[in-house]
């Protein structure tokens, strides 16, 4: 089994989450980066080739073009509004008869590093934001950017399989569980009413766990 080590991982992202002006209205921002040992190049491939995502996310499918749409197997789909190579990419985030925003750039910070951001954007008032907090979308790119770690860490492929069984023991409920409570901490930093944002994330993590 592909050895995880939890807290570091947990610790390598930095999570954030603001309020923006869009064209649908106000609207939420939840903001997740990592940095990664490899190069601007190596992590743009990585992102937005679509032979090489399933390695570290899931199946893909579509036309990976400005104007085209993708898939994400048992998961969201959308289509390519803007693409700017190698440095970033917007695409609207259809999942559960709602649609949201991403916006994805890669930096380069030198000597083989490079840093990715994802900005997830929706509307103030969506569902699962209000229900669940920000870790509704924050939990998920968590586990997204922890199976590129992985991928970029030693150049193989994440069985999916092994990423669904792996969040069902006891390290992987425990990273649910530090994601959740970091984004938690910043759902209050961004100015959220804690006992709302507590009652949020409680209901949140009991979703992931499937205990919901």
């Amino acid at each position: 089994m592909t050895e995880i080590d939890v807290d570091h991982q947990i610790s390598a992202v930095a999570r954030t989450v603001g309020k923006r002006t869009i064209d649908a209205g106000e609207a939420h921002v939840v903001t997740i980066k990592q940095t990664y040992d490899t190069d601007q190049a190596d992590l743009w491939d990585a992102v937005t080739n679509i032979e090489r995502i399933p390695r570290w996310l899931m199946p893909i499918s579509g036309d990976l073009k400005v104007g085209g749409s993708y898939q994400l197997h048992g998961n969201a789909g959308g289509t390519i509004l803007t693409c700017d190579p190698p440095k970033s990419f917007t695409a609207t985030w259809e999942y559960g008869g709602n649609t949201s925003w991403i916006e994805v750039s890669v930096g380069d910070q030198g000597a083989d590093r490079a840093q990715l951001v994802i900005e997830h954007i929706a509307v103030v008032g969506d569902e699962m934001s209000l229900q669940f907090g920000p870790g509704a979308v924050g939990i998920g790119w968590d586990s997204m950017v922890l199976g590129l770690a992985l991928h970029l860490s030693t150049g193989e492929a994440v069985d999916p399989e092994f990423g669904e069984q792996w969040v069902t023991t006891a390290e992987g409920r425990r990273f649910l569980a530090l994601s959740n409570d970091a984004w938690h901490e910043a759902n209050i930093a961004s100015g959220a009413e804690p006992a709302a944002a507590r009652a949020a994330a409680d209901r949140c993590l009991k979703a992931y766990y499937g205990e919901a």
